[in-house]
């Protein structure tokens, strides 16, 4: 077959036959492969207790004590989520979640905004001692929680907070890990756009509302997240300061489904009660994943 075509004019022109290119991507990648089935096997091996306690729930009594391990129950019954569900005095699970929900709810709102602030003059305001400070707050951070116990239960205790919402949602405000967070995040964005803003008249707090706050909430969304979900998976501290058990967060609630030994009897019941626990915080982790990427990368509210 000719390569020869005619032009306009009547005159043979040559067609070079189109290059192929070479493929790409298709190389094989051992090592990724072997990543991808490392993975895998973490992902089933994270995944199946929580398929299994998921469906120990729909188990009764009997059958989790007779058939021992068995990923899918020989009948399903609802009859555990209707007892905890029914049960509102000595194990009150939806007014547990309830409280746990304006605890960490409240929680979260009050970290946003102390963090937000405190990472501001970190990052964008020159005082003296500014840097010795930040670094002498976070190494007093790195010490184990459980020093401040008993401290921080004095001090609770002297404020009439015992028993009461406060308790819960004071503690842990300014959080020297979050508010790093937030520090370095705002050292990603250009300083030339304060000076912008201060050229135009605006002062700390104008440019901390109008250019930072909404450049810096990828951040705070994420912050926000490890907020919430610490305060309402707080175990140790709730079981200390409440001993009112309508006033407990779910977390220290579940404490109260053992028996009079201190062993959980009825393991479908508590299974339920547990996987009731974990919804706000799934719903919320699958709402703000996006928000990680973003936040890892410290220019990520600067566009263009």
């Amino acid at each position: 077959m000719s390569n020869q075509v005619l032009n306009n004019t009547g005159a043979e022109v040559q067609i070079k036959p189109p290059v192929q290119q070479p493929l790409q991507g298709k190389r094989f990648s051992i090592s990724k492969y072997i990543a991808y089935l490392f993975l895998t096997v973490l992902c089933v091996i994270w995944i199946i207790p929580v398929i299994f306690g998921i469906t120990t729930s729909f188990r009764s009594q009997a059958e989790v004590v007779s058939t021992g391990f068995r990923l899918l129950p020989v009948n399903w019954i609802l009859d555990n989520y209707v007892t905890i569900l029914n049960n509102t005095s000595t194990a009150p699970i939806l007014r547990w979640l309830v409280n746990s929900i304006f605890i960490a709810t409240t929680h979260t709102a009050l970290v946003i905004v102390i963090i937000s602030i405190t990472g501001y003059g970190y990052a964008r305001m020159n005082f003296k001692g500014r840097d010795t400070l930040f670094f002498t707050l976070l190494g007093i951070s790195f010490f184990p929680g459980v020093v401040n116990l008993i401290p921080s239960y004095k001090i609770i205790d002297a404020f009439g907070w015992v028993n009461t919402a406060w308790a819960m949602i004071i503690p842990g405000l300014a959080g020297m890990g979050n508010i790093f967070l937030v520090r370095q995040f705002m050292k990603g964005i250009p300083k030339d756009l304060d000076e912008s803003a201060k050229v135009d008249g605006a002062g700390d707090f104008r440019i901390y509302f109008s250019v930072i706050l909404p450049l810096i909430k990828p951040v705070l969304i994420v912050c926000g997240l490890f907020s919430f979900t610490g305060s309402w998976n707080d175990f140790l501290w709730p079981v200390i300061v409440y001993t009112d058990v309508d006033k407990m967060p779910v977390t220290a609630g579940l404490l109260l489904l053992q028996d009079i030994y201190g062993n959980y009897r009825l393991i479908g019941q508590l299974m339920g009660s547990a996987i009731l626990a974990i919804i706000p915080t799934l719903l919320l982790f699958l709402f703000a994943q996006k928000y990680f990427v973003q936040s890892i990368n410290l220019n990520a509210g600067i566009k263009g």
